[in-house]
């Protein structure tokens, strides 16, 4: 087993950081109060799908919740919550996690018992069939169960509704040529109502291993003694992990790409879409974060500014831009809500505010305040137990690196406008913009 230390900032402590010889890592965190997270991030999403399983990390996330042998569907939930506990999971693009906030307790029982039924769910799940229910015919409208299987179609069928989903799904697409990232997370109602329960084991066994999880506790306790329970409790019995994979790249796109879809609506979506460094490279990373923020996080915002506060008859009704972050590669999507009848003036207005970027020189007080907002942020996610421990999983899965939270502030700090413009040239061009935009139907005669 070997150790690290990590200096997290804010934190009273070093992070202790144990990779163990079967490849789990363990991550104890310190911090005082009486509430206490445990979590495990398993490196397995959509990245690890394809075209004939897109959706199957979300399945397996809702019935890893539908009993052990040790116990049975909804017994996890009803002991923990009876404890004051929240129980939750996620499934992304890179991880799917799975985490507890509860209060620690007399003497961390409380946290002792939650490390033990976490263990057990995420080592032990049974997956049983009445849980999940049978494969059926997608068009068959005859069937009519209620089991797990249905829910998440359902789930899937709700979002197909949602236009800014539709849009960003379009946007996604398009963007890539073949890595995993293209495919909604979410899946298919086709997909889903086919998966048979081996299917999802055999899922479940090749990514679920020790190499592919981060268990990570935070809060007020022994480390020793939580240590050594985390190690007794995850007994992977002899399990191996999966051999890394590495999925080739794609390119942007080296001439615009604009697709044009039409819907039941009464108003007109687009969102702008680039492909970005990869989450580790922490410097551009930093970068693309404080563009997005100048450029459209807020009423203080470029983009809000220009095209919503300051026309006296604005075109828009929202529009921001957003930054995420990726093992692979991040992305940077400018996101608008306009009015129909204006679509050629939207597209061209959101062009000449990217490209104003560079003409309209960004100033010094617009990068202090995003770095401002940026270490406020930080300093409030070491407030929180859960907060700490989606840091740390987030560092520890995407950006493959814990070590490099060290460095986090320093690095923000020392960001120069220079550094932003030549981030803004690089990924930020028109001609690698994928552009997706949702009009109503009546609009297309």
């Amino acid at each position: 087993m070997k150790k690290s230390l990590i200096k997290y900032p804010f934190l009273t402590k070093e992070v202790e950081l144990y990779e163990l010889d079967n490849g789990h890592t363990i991550v104890l965190a310190h911090k005082e109060g009486t509430l206490a997270n445990i979590s495990t991030w398993v490196k397995t999403g959509s990245i690890n799908e394809n075209d004939q399983n897109n959706g199957i990390s979300h399945f397996l996330e809702h019935l890893m919740f539908k009993g052990t042998h040790k116990h049975k569907a909804g017994e996890f939930d009803k002991i923990l919550e009876a404890k004051g506990a929240i129980v939750n999971a996620a499934t992304w693009k890179d991880y799917t996690f799975y985490y507890v906030t509860l209060p620690k307790g007399e003497e961390c029982d409380n946290l002792k018992l939650a490390i033990e039924l976490h263990a057990d769910m995420m080592l032990d799940p049974i997956l049983p069939y009445e849980e999940i229910g049978s494969p059926f015919d997608i068009n068959d409208n005859t069937v009519n169960e209620k089991r797990e299987r249905h829910v998440v179609i359902e789930e899937i069928r709700m979002r197909k509704d949602q236009s800014w989903t539709r849009v960003y799904n379009i946007c996604n697409y398009n963007m890539y040529t073949k890595h995993p990232y293209k495919r909604d997370v979410i899946g298919t109602p086709e997909i889903i109502s086919k998966v048979t329960r081996e299917d999802i084991m055999d899922y479940y066994n090749k990514y679920y291993t020790p190499s592919n999880m981060t268990t990570i506790v935070v809060g007020d306790f022994n480390h020793q003694e939580i240590l050594d329970l985390l190690i007794e409790k995850f007994n992977f019995n002899g399990k191996k992990g999966v051999p890394s994979i590495e999925f080739e790249q794609d390119n942007p796109v080296q001439n615009t790409k604009y697709i044009e879809e039409t819907s039941n609506i009464n108003t007109s979506y687009a969102m702008f879409g680039w492909l970005g460094p990869k989450a580790g490279n922490l410097k551009e990373t930093i970068c693309l974060d404080l563009i997005s923020t100048i450029l459209g996080d807020g009423s203080s915002s470029r983009l809000y500014q220009n095209l919503i506060e300051k026309p006296i008859n604005p075109i828009f009704n929202m529009i921001s831009s957003e930054h995420y972050q990726f093992k692979d590669g991040n992305n940077f999507f400018i996101q608008a809500n306009f009015k129909p009848e204006r679509k050629e003036e939207a597209i061209n207005l959101i062009k000449s505010q990217l490209k104003n970027l560079l003409i309209e020189k960004i100033t010094e007080h617009e990068l202090l305040k995003a770095k401002k907002k940026f270490k406020s942020k930080f300093a409030y996610s070491a407030e929180t137990v859960s907060e700490i421990g989606e840091n740390i999983g987030y560092f520890t899965t995407v950006c493959g690196d814990l070590k490099s939270i060290e460095h986090y502030l320093n690095d923000l700090e020392n960001i120069t406008i220079s550094d932003l413009e030549e981030c803004i040239n690089k990924y930020l061009n028109l001609d690698n913009a994928v552009i997706s935009v949702l009009i109503p139907e009546k609009q297309t005669h």
